[in-house]
């Protein structure tokens, strides 16, 4: 009987995903807290940030490395049990379903939160128009590329036709809005 105990108990474990929950603005610690209390796993990463308030006071705050986002594990009969928690607007999806984040992206986020300074940074694709913030190049504008793990920008000498391509690192580069680049050309 213990046996058949244990497998239950091992196939609810094996059933139990990562998702990325959508979190009212501001109120991603109250509700990490309030399911951590109903002894739901949570995992809620954090950035240390340094904020001058209106009298001139420096404090430092731990702020969401996501804004607006939560990662919860839960089986797929808890899910409806977390849309019904105050402050949770919906599951993160890319289809109909929840999107189901891997342990290993899970287990890297805890790692670069912990062990590393992260700190956010704009979610940039292929392609995208991007200005160069730091380093020699600073102000110049182009288009992301990558080769491999290395991030590139092409940049491009419209009076010539010519177009070169130069690797970045992920810092030293922020997305440009489109109407500003067009109004920029």
């Amino acid at each position: 009987m213990a046996q058949e105990g244990n497998k239950s108990a091992d196939c609810t474990r094996l059933s139990l995903n990562w998702y990325a929950l959508h979190i009212r603005s501001r109120h991603e610690k109250r509700v990490a807290e309030r399911l951590g209390s109903q002894s739901l796993e949570t995992f809620l990463p954090l950035h240390r940030s340094r904020h001058t308030w209106k009298n001139g006071v420096h404090v430092d705050v731990d702020l969401p490395l996501f804004p607006c986002y939560l990662f919860a594990r839960a089986s797929i009969y808890d899910r409806i049990r977390l849309l019904q928690h105050p402050g949770v607007l919906g599951f993160a999806a890319s289809s109909a379903r929840p999107t189901v984040i891997p342990d290993e992206e899970i287990s890297v986020l805890r790692t670069a939160t912990e062990s590393l300074k992260a700190e956010p940074h704009p979610y940039l694709n292929n392609g995208d128009a991007v200005r160069i913030v730091s380093g020699p190049l600073t102000g110049m504008r182009g288009i992301l590329t990558r080769r491999k793990q290395e991030y590139r920008v092409v940049l491009s000498i419209e009076a010539i036709m010519r177009s070169i391509v130069v690797e970045v690192s992920e810092f030293d580069i922020e997305p440009q809005e489109k109407k500003r680049l067009a109004a920029g050309a």
